[in-house]
């Protein structure tokens, strides 16, 4: 039996180390990238489901005091849940002249471009 006289290796080489910090840090950086992605999409989320809620509350609000709004474009400002956002109503007429057509936009505070909620509505004039 002929066994190789030379000095035993035990455990790794730098070289090996240092590749394997590397492919560890290239998956670590994937992974932040995806968790930050997730915390935006969840912060997105939440405002637009606020936003969806002050255009609900809009159209509720016109309906239980049996409003019957001029036709035109009115705005306003509302905090819902600690975040400022801003709406816009615009009110049509509809091919039926006891009916108008509400359409609610809700943007964040500091946009005009981009609505977070959309909702569109009808009141009857006297009911």
């Amino acid at each position: 039996m002929n066994r190789a006289r030379g000095p035993l290796r035990n455990g790794f080489t730098l070289l090996e180390i240092l590749i394997a910090l590397t492919i560890l840090a290239v998956a670590l950086s994937a992974a932040m990238r995806v968790a930050g992605g997730s915390t935006n999409i969840v912060s997105e989320q939440k405002q637009r489901t606020l936003a969806l809620w002050v255009a609900q509350n809009r159209l509720a609000e016109h309906r239980a005091r049996g409003d019957w709004p001029d036709m035109g474009v009115s705005e306003g400002e509302i905090e819902q849940a600690g975040i400022k956002m801003r709406w816009q109503e615009t009110v049509s007429g509809t091919p039926r002249s006891d009916f108008r057509r509400i359409e609610v936009l809700v943007f964040g505070a500091g946009s005009k471009d981009y609505a977070l909620a959309e909702l569109t509505g009808f009141l009857v004039q006297g009911k």
